[in-house]
């Protein structure tokens, strides 16, 4: 089956998921059936958030935006701008701090239901 789609139809629906500095537009998720989720997510410059999938491989695309990745489990640190990306498959306790808005598409496996959390 064939599904063509944009983030701006995900607005305001239960696929658009907000925290505090952060936004997640679940355009693919679990009950779709593909073995994998996909997000547009976007995090509010200046902000730092902590992030833990402890059930999920996820990979990251870095679209738009200027930060720092840091793995709590090493204590390295990264930068992201455009093009950079990551992988975090080892369940990795991390924070994304930004220094300007980033936007990031993200694919996470197994897929996420839409509802968890990250802790």
């Amino acid at each position: 089956m064939l599904c063509v789609g944009t983030p701006g139809e995900i607005t305001g629906t239960e696929r658009d998921v907000s925290a505090k500095h952060w936004r997640s537009k679940r355009i693919i998720l679990a009950d779709d059936g593909v073995g994998f989720s996909f997000h547009e997510t976007t995090i509010e410059p200046g902000s730092v958030s902590e992030f833990h999938y402890q059930h999920h491989v996820e990979a990251v695309w870095v679209v738009e935006g200027t930060g720092s990745l840091t793995n709590h489990e090493t204590g390295e640190e990264h930068p992201l701008a455009p093009g950079s990306m990551y992988l975090l498959n080892g369940h990795e306790r991390h924070r994304v701090s930004c220094h300007t808005q980033l936007r990031m598409l993200c694919v996470f496996n197994p897929p996420v239901t839409g509802q968890e959390v990250h802790d």
